[in-house]
């Protein structure tokens, strides 16, 4: 087993027996270490600092991200440049339109495309793959936004994972239907006989919809 293989292998194992998209899991982790990294190693690097300023600094989600790490220097370095960019066109009354793409975002959608190319390929045909399969089958499984991603990016799925993702959403949708059906006046001693996962199957359709990963 080649040695990124065996990291996306049992950090997704690890992952599937955890709440939520085992991918939403991996990519927030992941995104957390990278921004620890770079504020940590990249403040100095000239590529780095020139894709940050490229791109207009980071998105509005991963700047305010950036308080919760406590690394006021790194954090002004990197804000300086944009400001310096900022004023220069307040003075020529021009606008500011940045051409890159948020650098922590692009990590992201890296690791996303890596994972979702890994569960792919993962036809359970080695032997070693029958264990993830197993965890990952035994997990919720991937949100609709990843497994739209995947639909979208490979045209060949493995037969087990769209088996599993697509019978998972119907029956996500079947319990949605009775949810619906007993909500309606009259029927609540009815609702009040469902069990308490889907009295609450509202809330699990909110997370399969949008995921758990930060934008």
């Amino acid at each position: 087993m080649a040695a990124d293989r065996h990291i996306n292998y049992f950090e997704l194992q690890k992952a599937s027996a955890l709440p939520g998209c085992p991918l939403c899991r991996i990519i927030s982790d992941r995104a957390e270490r990278y921004i620890d990294n770079l504020l940590f190693e990249h403040v100095s690097d000239r590529g780095f600092r020139k894709a940050h300023r490229d791109a207009g600094g980071f998105c509005a989600f991963h700047s305010r991200k950036l308080l919760s790490f406590r690394d006021g220097l790194a954090v002004a370095i990197l804000g300086r440049d944009i400001l310096e960019d900022r004023i220069a066109h307040f003075k020529k009354r021009k606008p500011w339109r940045p051409a890159g793409q948020c650098p922590i975002c692009a990590e992201k959608d890296r690791i996303e495309h890596e994972y979702l190319g890994f569960l792919a390929g993962c036809g359970g045909a080695e032997a070693d793959e029958q264990d993830l399969i197993n965890a990952f089958t035994s997990s919720e499984g991937l949100c609709a936004p990843h497994y739209g991603a995947l639909l979208s990016s490979f045209k060949k799925i493995p037969p087990w994972l769209a088996e599993f993702e697509e019978q998972k959403f119907a029956a996500l949708k079947e319990r949605t239907d009775r949810f619906i059906e007993l909500s309606a006046y009259g029927r609540q001693d009815e609702f009040r006989r469902l069990s308490e996962k889907d009295q609450l199957v509202w809330k699990e359709l909110a997370a399969a919809l949008r995921g758990n990963a930060a934008p």
